[in-house]
Order: structure tokens, then C-alpha cells, then sequence
């Protein structure tokens, strides 16, 4: 699967691309608002990988991929459609995850733009949600850009998060 906005493609990850996971997943930083907001090691970051490839096996449509810069091929992080259970229901999220030498360069925002688009026009999905920290002031930005709107607060893996969500008739 592959997916191409105007900077950037979204692929999936491949071995190859275990050095570049492994950097932000190593780095607090960059995962102070991700999962458990704890880096992984080495080992970590190769279960998160194969949690990743387990994804395409289970539904080949959808998953976390790659987001690489279409002028030079450069990784400049990750985005993916992937299933959740919030509150007992499940949805669809649009997740996203840029490294910081990339932030505010608008890459996030056009990742889910093009996510939402794939999820309602290709995939036929009726509704989509991004899962925030409370604190993540800069994705709850990326999340009001594409749309959503803050729904609720809720506990996801035990942790505080906000659900902005929208529905296709919201969409364009």
C-alpha cells in the first residue's frame, strides 16, 4: 500500500527502516505524548515494528506507514489508519507521528488530511477519531485542521486522551 499527498508518500515500513523507527521511539522527547509516554529500547522498538506488520497482515488496507518527503526520500516520520476500542467502541484512528526535526513544517497536518481523505473516500469508513494527550497542544492543532472536533475526554491503556472525531458527512 502506498498513498501520495503533494510533499509526501505514506508507505509501509519495511526492515529498512527500523534505524529511523527506533531513533523517535529512543527518544523522550518524542514520545513524551506517544503510548506510555516511555522510549523504547532496541528490543522495544523492534516488538512496536512487528506490531506494525502484524497490522498489514490483519487488514492489508490500513496501518501505520512511513511518512517519506517525495523530493528526496527522506523519513520525516509516521501516520497510519489504524484500529482502536475507545470506551468499549470501535473506531478507526488517524494517528500521527513526526520527528522533531521536522515539526511545524506542516507534515503532520498533511498526513492526516490525506489519511481522513483515504478513510472516507477510498475505504468507505464513517467516522474517524485521533486520540491526543490532553497536554499535546500541537496535535490537537493537526486534529482541528482535518476537521474533528474534541468529542470527549477518555482513558486509553490507562492514560488520559482526548477523542476529536468526525464524521463523513462532515468531511469536504
Amino acid at each position: 500500500m502506498k498513498i501520495e499527498s503533494e510533499r509526501l508518500v505514506l508507505r509501509r515500513y519495511v526492515d529498512g527502516d527500523f534505524a529511523f523507527l527506533h531513533g523517535m521511539a529512543a527518544d523522550p522527547e518524542m514520545v513524551k505524548y506517544v503510548g506510555n509516554g516511555e522510549t523504547r529500547d532496541r528490543d522495544g522498538a523492534l516488538r512496536f515494528l512487528y506490531w506494525v506488520y502484524q497490522g498489514y497482515k490483519d487488514d492489508p488496507a490500513t496501518g501505520l506507514l512511513l511518512l517519506e518527503r517525495r523530493s528526496d526520500g527522506e523519513p520525516v516520520g509516521h501516520a497510519g489508519l489504524v484500529p482502536q476500542k475507545v470506551d468499549g467502541a470501535d473506531e478507526w484512528e488517524i494517528g500521527y507521528w513526526v520527528a522533531k526535526d521536522y515539526w511545524s513544517q506542516g507534515y503532520a497536518t498533511e498526513a492526516a488530511k490525506t489519511l481522513r481523505d483515504y478513510a472516507f473516500g477510498e475505504l468507505g469508513k464513517k467516522r474517524a477519531v485521533s486520540l491526543i494527550h490532553p497536554d499535546n497542544k500541537a496535535s490537537q492543532r493537526v486534529a482541528e485542521n482535518c476537521g474533528m472536533k474534541l468529542e470527549k475526554e477518555s482513558l486509553i491503556s490507562g492514560r488520559a486522551a482526548y477523542v476529536y472525531a468526525i464524521h463523513k458527512e462532515e468531511w469536504k
